[in-house]
């Protein structure tokens, strides 16, 4: 019989599907749904420009007692009511901007079939996933694809529209305010400004600092810094510095301070949530975080930060306040966001074993001794399934949060970690159908581990980075917080760090003899995709033209570049191109293994000691500038797939049922129209009135 003779792609084609058919046969770790979640659940829904709309399940919640669904409820409500503050937080006149879209959407009377109103659609979803004009990775604002003048054309066949005009203004204030912002590229371009050559505060468009320079920033706070003080506060974090009369003054957001009408009614729903809290120790936490938002006060902010630590028995669980920093340049100011969970209990035994290492993992890690704490504190695992989603954390959710930020109270209560496994596993299904995986990748067995381990693996480094990353290390006595030392760089360096604290140890022969991975082929996997994803993959986010402003992408970058560039010469990171294609193929896992730890080495060493320029040489050197080639190939890559490169999710709707002014059960609903949700957000959570 004649031999049949295959080109080379026809052979990796073919391996690729044996391999996959025997792991369809025998199962693997990374391929087992969570059982609660229904096999017939839709994860995507729709997809415009560079965004794919998800939906996640809620598993376990209908298992849940009376007390805590509501409770749930309770904390649900209580972080929708703060959106408007997020809103305003990225930039003045975001609220005013998407009152427009919405009433436009509702009440526009003229022909719906258009290119335009198509185009004026998209570019109103891309708003609201941004939460404001400014791009949710780049910064960089959204410019709209349709006029000026049909931009008016839709205002003024609104009849109906109930515009943010005050008293007798009429609309043409309104369309002039909303012409100079939404169509000049040169007002209010970037919301987070990082160009150490620009003044951060006066060319970064949100809305923390107004009418004051980045030397007046600077000097202001810089005022609180006490080296001897061993339990400082996170000054600056819950205000806005202005300049009234030439003096600088904070707007403090409390009760009675900025954002009171919002605020207000979080706490009247977290006064609904202290009669059904789960124990004692979350009562108290929920009443001292009342206590901060009426007072505006950081040490109770301290101690309710405390308080929530020390809370690891509640199966519910939530975060409600100003947490990260990342839209602030100068790191200080935080972004309001909320989140509200259940603890997965399938995933708990995996971040147990991690948390319960902790002490093992500090002491093996490879920089400095004088860097690292003697003794591990307090460090709470879970891994969660998230129920509800506010504020900064939504439509676009993290995969894992580390908290209280506070270095202190990490040093001497410990911190709180979680993975947040439903949301992870709304993208692994979701990715499963995409075709990116053979689309990057010049080697089917690197498309088999994936397949096999992705899932356990991007799982596992989530829980690595948010336990072991940002809960080790400690500060060189006398060196202030990071945020202080570092300055623009802070929030880069800590990612790096946390990031490089789970890859070195993802291959410890340490994750075998915790059962935590059939074998370290789960650590090749991880170690593939994030070389992949940090030197091609991830540059999708951004346009043409534009480098890298987004915290984590700059840290992913960095980290990618550094050790492509220092194992150049023993090939340890090989680029290929195939077909015409570019690929990055990891040739020696060891020796990347040796070179995570090298850079972990100095970032430690940049943190511990507050070394500014060499924080600043790093991130400038590796984490910010973007091959621009490569970049334009990415994207023509991804368009081929039909891939977007932003993932935003509809978030489940809590129904309270009730009989007799009580409620008798809560339910749970999972809609699939996304605009239909961002306009039912700003019927019923507008509180806070449009700022013109």
């Amino acid at each position: 019989m004649e031999k049949i003779k295959l080109n080379h792609q026809s052979k990796v084609i073919l391996y690729s599907i044996y391999l996959i058919l025997v792991l369809s046969l025998f199962g693997c770790a990374s391929g087992k749904t969570n059982q609660a979640m229904s096999n017939d659940f839709k994860y995507q829904t729709e997809q415009f420009a560079d965004t794919r709309i998800l939906r996640y399940q809620v598993p376990g919640f209908e298992e849940l007692t009376l007390q805590q669904k509501t409770l749930i409820y309770y904390l649900h409500e209580a972080g929708m009511a703060g959106r408007d503050i997020l809103w305003d937080q990225n930039y003045k006149h975001n609220l005013s901007i998407r009152k427009t879209l919405e009433e436009i959407i509702k009440y526009f009377n003229g022909d719906r079939e258009t290119p335009e109103y198509e185009r004026f659609i998209v570019y109103a979803k891309k708003v609201f996933v941004a939460n404001g004009i400014h791009h949710q990775y780049s910064t960089i604002k959204i410019m709209p694809d349709f006029s000026e003048e049909y931009l008016i054309e839709l205002i003024n066949n609104s009849p109906d529209g109930k515009f943010p005009v005050k008293g007798s203004e009429d609309l043409n204030s309104l369309i002039k305010l909303l012409v100079h912002v939404l169509f000049d590229p040169d007002i209010d371009t970037k919301r987070v400004n990082l160009d150490p050559d620009a003044d951060m505060a006066l060319e970064s468009a949100n809305n923390f600092y107004t009418g004051v320079s980045q030397e007046e920033v600077l000097s202001f706070y810089e005022k609180y810094i006490n080296e001897e003080d061993s339990q400082p506060l996170s000054y600056g974090l819950n205000s806005q510095l202005t300049k009234i009369e030439e003096k600088l003054v904070e707007n403090i957001w409390r009760s009675d301070g900025m954002y009171s009408p919002a605020i207000n009614e979080i706490v009247n729903w977290l006064q609904k949530a202290l009669s059904v809290a789960e124990n004692e120790n979350q009562r108290l936490t929920i009443l001292k975080l009342i206590e901060f938002y009426e007072t505006g006060d950081l040490a109770i902010f301290n101690e309710y930060s405390i308080l929530w630590v020390k809370d690891t028995l509640s199966e519910i669980d939530f975060t409600n306040g100003f947490i990260e920093v990342y839209g602030d340049p100068f790191g200080l100011k935080g972004a309001y966001q909320s989140m509200v969970s259940i603890v997965d209990e399938t995933s708990e035994q995996r971040v147990s074993k991690i948390s319960g290492n902790a002490q093992w993992f500090e002491d093996n890690m490879p920089f400095d001794d004088a860097f690292k704490k003697p003794t591990v504190t307090g460090i709470s695992a879970r891994a969660i399934n998230v129920a509800a989603l506010a504020g900064d954390n939504s439509p676009m959710p993290p995969l894992g949060v580390n908290l209280p930020n506070s270095d202190w109270i990490r040093r001497e209560y410990g911190s709180k970690s979680v993975t947040i496994t439903n949301i992870a596993q709304a993208y692994h299904q979701a990715n499963l159908e995409s075709g990116f995986l053979t689309e990057f990748s010049c080697n089917p067995e690197e498309v088999v581990l994936a397949k096999r381990y992705g899932f356990l693996s991007n799982n596992l480094h989530t829980d690595l980075h948010e336990i072991i990353g940002h809960g080790s290390g400690r500060l060189t006595p006398g060196v202030p917080d990071m945020s202080i030392s570092l300055k623009s760089y802070a929030s880069a360096i800590e990612e790096t760090r946390a990031d490089l604290a789970a890859l070195y140890f993802l291959m410890d022969p340490k994750m075998v003899e915790l059962d935590l991975v059939p074998s370290l082929d789960a650590a090749k996997a991880q170690y593939s995709h994030y070389i992949k994803n940090g030197l091609m993959l991830q540059l999708h986010r951004i346009e043409p033209g534009n480098n890298l402003e987004q915290t984590h992408m700059r840290n992913r970058q960095l980290i990618a570049s550094w050790v492509y560039e220092k194992g150049k010469d023993e090939n340890v990171v090989e680029p290929i191109i195939q077909d015409g294609k570019t690929c990055f193929i990891v040739n020696d896992y060891n020796r990347l293994r040796e070179l995570f730890g090298e850079l972990l080495i100095e970032v430690q060493r940049i943190k511990s000691e507050g070394d500014y320029d060499a924080a600043k040489n790093l991130v400038e050197k590796y984490g910010i500038i973007v091959d621009q080639e490569l970049l334009r190939e990415v994207h023509a890559r991804y368009k081929i797939i039909g891939m977007p490169s932003t993932s935003a999710f509809i978030n489940p709707v809590f129904v309270p049922v009730v009989r007799n002014d009580r409620i008798v059960d809560v339910t749970i609903e999972y809609p699939d129209d996304f605009l239909n949700q961002m306009l039912n957000y700003g019927e019923k959570y507008s509180f806070l009135p449009p700022s013109n």
